[in-house]
């Protein structure tokens, strides 16, 4: 069996703020693992599936992030277009160039991780992931501290899918009843619009499921 599993999502219908929870973007694309180790990367379905059609994108991780011993990042596939935006059927049919925002860090340099918590394994993320080049298809996933209603707002007025919540102090569980991730999705979400029969096409394939700046997405988020 697959030892790593990832974090279930919880749902919410209204977005909140809390000084004991960060708010991040939440990324439509293909929740996936990423396993390095002497040099290579492999990344994998929450299935605990290879994405095998994403080889090129593991191999370039590989490149950017070099690690000997094992290294497991949690985050996404994402295709973004020139605005910055996630367009998940140019993912979902190769279309354009992914890149892997990596959102939490549940193994590093054979150090396990997953029991502490989720503020100080981001830390540990940001820091492992400070070397990389900047322009490389593996970048760190940003968050807000305490504010997700701002965030929400501006996700709505952006047309993205919506924000993942994510208690502080949490360790890394994989249990939906233990789960402290809260996602609260776009209602209007224009991208959704016909995804179920993308998925009835595609149901036999890789499995399926935004924007990369939480700074930026809330600016004049009050206005």
């Amino acid at each position: 069996m697959f030892p790593f599993e990832p974090m279930p999502l919880r749902r919410r219908r209204e977005a909140f703020d809390h000084p004991d929870w960060i708010f991040e973007l939440k990324y439509d694309g293909f929740r996936a693992l990423a396993m390095l180790q002497s040099g290579r990367a492999q990344l994998i379905s929450r299935n605990g599936n290879p994405f095998a059609s994403f080889a090129d994108l593991a191999h370039s991780i590989a490149a950017d992030l070099k690690v000997d011993r094992r290294t497991v990042l949690d985050g996404e596939i994402v295709c973004l277009n020139r605005k910055g935006k996630p367009q998940f059927k140019n993912l979902l049919f190769r279309r354009g160039t992914p890149c892997f925002y990596a959102f939490d860090l549940l193994v590093s340099d054979g150090k396990d991780h997953r029991r502490e918590r989720l503020i100080d394994r981001k830390q540990e993320l940001r820091r492992l992931l400070s070397n990389v080049p900047e322009q490389s298809l593996l970048r760190y996933a940003d968050h807000l501290d305490g504010f997700g209603t701002a965030l929400f707002k501006r996700v709505r007025k952006l047309d993205l899918e919506g924000i993942v919540a994510k208690q502080k102090s949490a360790p890394y569980v994989t249990t939906r009843e233990e789960s402290t991730w809260v996602k609260v999705l776009n209602p209007n979400y224009t991208q959704r619009e016909g995804r179920e029969e993308l998925f009835e096409r595609d149901r036999h394939k890789e499995p399926t499921p935004g924007w990369h700046s939480c700074a930026i997405a809330c600016v004049e988020a009050a206005s």
